[in-house]
């Protein structure tokens, strides 16, 4: 399994395999284009209120990740999360963000549960 991570405003490399953007909200001032991203599954993504709550500093990195973990959880999510991991299972995927920190914000979380097996879940 190849699970990569970049920032959007980095140019696309050719070992980046399927581009997946994993933010809820397009990023500002980069085109379709330069983005080069193939899937955007935006019901991966914390939910709005999960994402408010977390900048507004309420709470700790670690809540977060659990909160964010029981939304992953959830019918629609739970697929989606598998979709990648399979696509992760055939050959490179790159999760693309924003995040000035992916090591610090949702794409971690994600990134640890594509690399659990599937049948750890609930």
């Amino acid at each position: 399994m190849s699970v990569r991570v970049r920032r959007v405003y980095e140019p696309p490399e050719p070992g980046d395999g399927v581009r997946v953007l994993v933010d809820r909200l397009w990023p500002r001032g980069v085109s379709k284009d330069a983005a080069r991203v193939d899937e955007w599954p935006k019901g991966l993504t914390p939910s709005t209120e999960l994402r408010r709550w977390y900048h507004a500093g309420e709470g700790s990195y670690e809540e977060f990740a659990r909160r964010y973990e029981a939304e992953l959880a959830e019918p629609e999510a739970a697929h989606l999360l598998d979709h990648v991991r399979e696509l992760a299972d055939k050959g490179t995927v790159t999760l693309v963000t924003s995040a000035k920190e992916p090591e610090e914000s949702h794409v971690a979380v994600l990134v640890r549960l594509l690399k659990r097996p599937k049948a750890h879940r609930h």
